[in-house]
């Protein structure tokens, strides 16, 4: 059984609809229940802020500050972690809207986000997701790139530096500077880091795959089948090198194609993740909606037992309106999957009774206008 990460305390201040708001958590799941816009997703979109990246959310900081908060926000977390008890604080002060949030452990100034990852593990579902498979590419490599940063925290850097290179290659050529020197260096940069995360989307999909095929026979949920399209399809049984020659050249030979469409048209931040609905043989875009949402939910709590499995800490899962359309037998199934992934779970919902079947598994909360009562 994986080792159980969970929150012990959570302290908000100047925090969307909170001036300030404080939990104490028990190790039990959390669930959060109370009206539309009582505040519910605003206390999940906290906690995912303790994670690298902008949250659940993608807010920009400026949104997050509480409307008519004389400073910035605030979010302090006491976290039985992955290398025991820590303390993480965060948020940014007057003015700092543009700026990186800051951020301490246990006092100290962390230098990078990325050090969060080395205390806790976060996955999240939310509502918004719910057009995922037929939504833009760009939300499901996002999504994608997600699932890769909790298992390898380094991919985050290497998917911002491939970004940056980039956006130099695309300058020079938008400027008609086709210099041989400079754009063969950037793009040997790209190469590297666009294989890199190339290479760790095809090991993590492979590695839920197996984990999936192994457990859909005791799933109440339908199995995914997954899959990468659009950037070097087929060839990442190949040697790192090998493709990372490929892509330079690749590169090198589309300078001109690409200053004519004004982006770099082949590389890692094109690719898409192809999801079928295994049992019926079926792209998960011609699902109906139902189904779709019940492959999301299999394939997150998948992810999240495989994370639990390989780093040895189970995630923290922060899964809004998660109950909601699914019956009282598929609800009770649900929550014992997410009880046996061995973490801590949060939860929301507008129907407490909704939540009946996890008993005293969960501490209950109720929200009401930015104020949070147990």
């Amino acid at each position: 059984m994986p080792h159980k990460v969970s929150l012990s305390r959570l302290k908000l201040t100047d925090f969307r609809n909170y001036a300030s708001a404080a939990l104490t958590l028990d190790g039990r799941h959390a669930v959060l229940t109370g009206d539309n816009g009582a505040g519910k997703t605003n206390l999940m979109e906290a906690v995912s802020l303790l994670s690298p990246g902008r949250g659940l959310r993608r807010a920009a900081y400026g949104d997050i500050t509480r409307v008519g908060a004389a400073g910035g926000f605030s979010i302090f977390a006491a976290i039985d972690g992955m290398e025991g008890e820590v303390e993480i604080g965060t948020g940014i002060e007057t003015g700092e809207e543009n700026t990186a949030r800051r951020l301490r452990i246990n006092g100290t100034p962390a230098k990078t986000a990325d050090e969060l990852t080395d205390h806790l593990r976060l996955l999240w579902l939310t509502p918004a997701m719910d057009g995922l498979f037929t939504g833009a590419s760009s939300d499901r490599r996002r999504f994608l790139d997600r699932l890769v940063l909790s298992l390898d925290p380094a991919h985050g850097r290497r998917a911002s530096d491939f970004e940056r290179a980039m956006r130099s290659r695309n300058k020079l050529l938008d400027e008609g500077r086709f210099d041989p020197s400079w754009l063969a260096g950037i793009e040997e940069q790209m190469a590297s880091l666009g294989i890199a995360m190339a290479l760790a989307r095809q090991e993590m999909l492979g590695l839920l795959t197996r984990l999936i095929e192994e457990t859909r026979e005791s799933s109440p949920f339908p199995s995914a089948s997954l899959q990468l399209s659009g950037f070097m399809d087929g060839q990442f049984s190949r040697p790192s090198v090998d493709l990372e020659e490929d892509y330079a050249a690749m590169l090198a030979e589309s300078r001109y194609r690409d200053a004519g469409a004004g982006r770099t048209l082949d590389g890692p931040h094109r690719a898409d993740l192809i999801v079928h609905h295994r049992e019926k043989a079926m792209e998960a875009e011609r699902c109906s909606t139902g189904e779709q949402k019940a492959l999301l939910v299999g394939l997150v709590l998948a992810h999240a037992r495989l994370v639990g499995n390989l780093t040895g800490h189970a995630p923290i899962l922060l899964l809004d309106e998660i109950a909601a359309h699914l019956d009282e037998n598929r609800r009770a199934a649900l929550f014992d999957l997410i009880d046996g992934l061995g973490g801590q779970a949060f939860m929301t919902g507008t129907d407490r009774s909704m939540f009946s079947a996890l008993g005293d598994r969960a501490q209950v909360f109720t929200v009401a206008d930015g104020r949070v009562f147990e």
